[in-house]
């Protein structure tokens, strides 16, 4: 007896449709007549808008012509959004042996073909294909040749709504700014739910978003577009544009140069206060319990003065006669604690710069931090005068160079007066032209009592290497390279600074 295939489904051949035409757009921007008729035709049949075959329309454009797109973008490709039924009729199905009654189930004749057994919504599938098909070919079809400061924009744009579609918020994947992609303010903010694990996505889709940006804007004529002040507003800050007016400043002028310092401004203070919100609840100082607390109001710690005079209380007038008011302590050691930042300003590093450049201004803003912050390449540069306007810091970086960390270790060095109360933080991927020698008095620092924090990248994607020969040797050392996001060195600096 021969098992017959059944036949497809005409919900499968519609996906199959606008899967084909989506990988023949990416890989050939010439149409191909017969699928773009076929897409056409299932877009229109399924209810969806025919705008959403052309790559040239934004996702913005399509949500303001149809607001309600923007719920089912959300989340679009993350495994909830992809099966969206519930699964529990099926799980009871499977596993429950008996039915309703409690009898058990009789085995049924063959199957009517007419009725599907099978429980995905194969209808709700092509819907998702067709939205799915648009967020990438807009995403990922970014063409050739020069690049206008709207094409950027727009494709900034786009990029904020496929990272919605995999449940982060816009700018997250791409480890810049944060918040909404410009344009339609969006009904969703991508956050609805826990935040979706995306480390099995093979290439990390974080640092290819992120090398797309930074190849869009290679192709802009940047400086041409900064003298417009009508093009330059288009812009919208991120960290590749960062990067590429930082490494340009020095030959701009005029309106140029004045645009270029407004968009790494916008740029750092966006950055600022995503920053500020996860340092905000540092506290400075372990409590000093050798102080006596100020009887005052509100340091009255209510609780333990009822609990320390339950003894007191009289049943026959319902009333607590309180001997002794208890009061909480809040003095806090005032030991200054020292932070020094040391960043290697390489080509390579440009996150790090920005990210550690912003964060040392947030820690220069708490009580009794000391903060000191130097940018090395082959030469040492300190920036402590400047560390408390970030903007002020880029300006007088210079991206590029070589890497020797001699340089930045001399100037660290004197400023480490008390080992105990001080933490060095060094970021860099630790390629360096004398190894040896650094390590050896990195080593030395630690030795010294001084909190020594090796940093590989501090990145909003955490994308990053480090020099196997010094990953190694931090190991052993007993102070491992962290390496990742930004939040980590922020728990880190909060967990020495509350100490």
């Amino acid at each position: 007896m021969t098992e017959t295939t059944p036949a497809p489904d005409a919900h499968d051949h519609r996906r199959q449709v606008l899967y084909w035409r989506l990988l023949a757009r990416l890989f050939d921007p010439e149409e191909r007549a017969s699928l773009e008729a076929a897409s056409l035709a299932v877009v229109e049949d399924i209810g969806l808008p025919a705008a959403l075959l052309d790559p040239q329309v934004s996702i913005d454009s399509i949500v303001q012509r149809h607001p309600d797109l923007a719920a089912e973008l959300d989340g679009l490709m993350t495994p909830d959004g992809a099966h969206p039924q519930d699964d529990s009729a099926e799980t009871d199905a499977r596993t429950d042996p008996q039915d309703a009654t409690g009898a058990d189930r009789e085995p049924t004749g063959p199957q009517d073909p007419t009725v599907d057994a099978d429980p995905r919504d194969r209808a709700a599938e092509v819907r998702r294909a067709a939205l799915v098909s648009k967020v990438l070919l807009n995403v990922f079809a970014t063409g050739s040749g020069a690049v206008s400061a709207g094409q950027l924009a727009r494709w900034q744009s786009d990029a904020g709504w496929l990272e919605r579609a995999l449940g982060c918020a816009p700018g997250d994947l791409r480890g810049g700014r944060t918040g909404a992609p410009g344009g339609v303010a969006p009904t969703g903010t991508g956050l609805g739910g826990a935040t979706p694990d995306l480390s099995r996505l093979i290439p990390q889709i974080g640092p290819e978003l992120g090398a797309l940006e930074a190849d869009l804007v290679k192709r802009m004529r940047l400086r041409e577009v900064l003298a417009d002040p009508q093009l330059a507003a288009r812009l919208t800050p991120s960290m590749s544009l960062i990067e590429q007016l930082l490494r340009d400043k020095n030959n701009l002028s005029g309106v140029a140069l004045a645009n270029a310092k407004a968009l790494i401004r916008r740029f750092v203070d966006e950055v600022a206060q995503v920053l500020r919100t996860q340092v905000e609840k540092t506290s400075v100082g372990a409590i000093d319990r050798s102080v006596p607390p100020k009887r005052v109001f509100r340091n009255l710690d209510l609780d333990r003065t009822i609990w320390k005079n339950l003894t007191n209380y009289s049943p026959e007038e319902e009333r607590l006669y309180v001997d002794r008011l208890y009061y909480r302590h809040t003095a806090r050691k005032t030991t200054p604690q020292r932070l020094i930042v040391v960043v290697d300003q390489s080509g390579s590093m440009v996150d790090s710069m920005v990210n550690c450049t912003i964060l040392a201004s947030i820690f220069a803003g708490l009580p009794r931090v000391d903060v000191h912050l130097i940018a090395y390449d082959t030469q040492a540069l300190d920036l402590t005068p400047w560390v408390h306007d970030p903007f002020e810091t880029l300006l007088r970086t210079n991206l590029g160079g070589g890497t020797d960390g001699t340089v930045a270790m001399a100037l660290a060095q004197p400023k480490i007066a008390e080992p105990r109360n001080t933490v060095v933080v060094w970021i860099s991927d630790f390629y360096e032209w004398q190894s040896q020698p650094l390590f050896d008095s990195m080593a030395a620092l630690h030795r010294s009592g001084t909190r020594f924090i090796p940093v590989g990248s501090v990145t909003s994607s955490g994308r990053g290497s480090v020099n196997p020969w010094f990953r190694e040797r931090f190991k052993d050392l007993g102070t491992p390279v962290l390496s990742g996001h930004i939040r980590k060195l922020v728990h880190e600096l909060k967990t020495f600074l509350a100490s």
